[in-house]
């Protein structure tokens, strides 16, 4: 894919913020095992009520649904947790009464996240029948030895397996899931591990470089000398390497660590990067729209409930789980808009830019700033006539970028502010 197709795409997919489409995000917190790099909101059942956690389900998606007043969904993705382990008769029934209450056009987008531990052939087949049609594989490696660090319960083989059975169900509508910079890992054990997958992958791969999170596994092992301390330069050079090998197998990278071609890439993803609203449903879910059923004309970010059981509870009192509301400002969401939109290739368009701030242009902005030219004649970034982009040299150095333009944002933000109100 070129940069213009890829720029085509993003103006093809590009939401209205005031037509009111939105993504629903469905959380399944329950796992089999706690992978040992995991920090995410999961939990291992001793006696799941799943026809307790599906109604549940339902119920706060119905209510936040018409809370948000949507007009339409965009796609619903099931993530988690380990949402394979549901039964596919939940999700039949989790994406009728979403139907019943939005619009869901035929062949909107569905995503179920898999374990290749629980999803075997029939599995998957069930799965499809009940309305999903893309799959994003958790393989994190293909690498035995790797495998068992993480703490993941499944084989290279099973693994295998699954990518075989999910191509022939949902042929280019599966993502696979890679992780690099683990301990003891080295660029050319990262890069054959790569080469394998390409040799029997679909066409859309996600690579996420390992983060030691406090309180996981992983974290006590390295911290405590009895794994290696990873080396920042391995890891960049594995991501570089990474980028220049799948460019080079015909990948297109649309987003700092998401790569696609013959135009697979996430409606899902993309929606959430353009700063769409979206709908976050079930234990731990978060999501940002705007309460027009409450009277509220601002958009808000809200989190539910991280314990099922005691989020099943509220859900069953008030009809959802949400445990904090927070009205986002202006600012805000033009903050997560820059922070978001600049993690894609074609970066934000003047025309979406003006969609959250009508007042205030990326001209506006950055166009006159001393530190955002020096970053352009650094070559890593572009301001011009199609919007603010990163190069393919700025992407990989993202974070470091955005301490200046956050920065100059704000910088901007109050200036204006102080000018209206003289």
């Amino acid at each position: 894919m070129t940069e213009l197709q890829s720029y085509v795409n993003y103006v093809t997919y590009l939401p209205n913020i005031w037509e009111r489409p939105t993504v629903d995000v469905f959380q399944w917190p329950y796992c089999e095992k706690r992978c040992n790099y995991c920090n995410f909101n999961k939990y291992i059942p001793r006696n799941l009520d799943e026809l307790r956690m599906k109604n549940c389900l339902i119920q706060e998606a119905q209510t936040l649904i018409q809370l948000s007043e949507v007009q339409r969904i965009t796609s619903v993705y099931f993530g988690g947790g380990t949402p394979s382990l549901a039964s596919p008769l939940t999700i039949a029934a989790i994406l009728d009464a979403v139907s019943q209450h939005a619009h869901l056009a035929e062949g909107t987008e569905v995503t179920l996240e898999a374990n290749p531990a629980s999803a075997d052939a029939l599995c998957l087949s069930e799965f499809q029948k009940a309305g999903v049609n893309r799959l994003s594989i958790g393989i994190q490696s293909f690498d035995e030895a790797e495998l068992k660090l993480l703490g993941r319960n499944h084989t290279a083989c099973d693994a295998l397996r699954t990518l075989e059975e999910a191509k022939r169900l949902f042929p280019g509508q599966i993502s696979i899931d890679l992780i690099f910079g683990l301990p003891g890992q080295t660029v050319a054990s990262w890069i054959q591990g790569l080469e394998k997958m390409l040799a029997i992958c679909d066409d859309h791969i996600s690579i996420y470089q390992l983060t030691l999170e406090r309180g996981t596994s992983l974290f006590k092992q390295v911290h405590q000398g009895f794994l290696p301390i990873i080396n920042e330069d391995i890891v960049s050079e594995m991501y570089e390497c990474a980028r220049h090998v799948l460019q080079n197998s015909g990948f297109h990278q649309y987003e700092v660590s998401n790569f696609s071609r013959n135009g697979a890439f996430s409606t899902h993803n993309l929606s959430y990067w353009q700063g769409g609203q979206y709908i976050g449903i079930g234990p731990g879910g978060h999501g940002r729209f705007v309460p027009w059923g409450d009277g509220k004309i601002h958009r808000e970010a809200r989190i539910q409930t991280l314990e099922p059981d005691i989020w099943m509870k509220e859900v069953l009192a008030f009809g959802h789980g949400t445990r904090k509301q927070t009205p986002l400002r202006e600012l805000d969401i033009l903050e997560e808009v820059l922070m978001l939109g600049l993690r894609m290739d074609v970066g934000i368009t003047h025309q979406h830019w003006l969609q959250f701030a009508p007042s205030l242009s990326l001209w506006d902005v950055f166009g006159e700033a001393r530190e955002v030219k020096e970053l352009e004649e650094h070559g890593l970034l572009f301001l011009d006539n199609r919007g603010l982009r990163c190069s393919w040299k700025g992407l990989a150095v993202l974070d470091s970028l955005l301490l200046t333009l956050l920065k100059q944002l704000q910088q901007a933000w109050m200036e204006r502010e102080t000018f209206s109100g003289m």
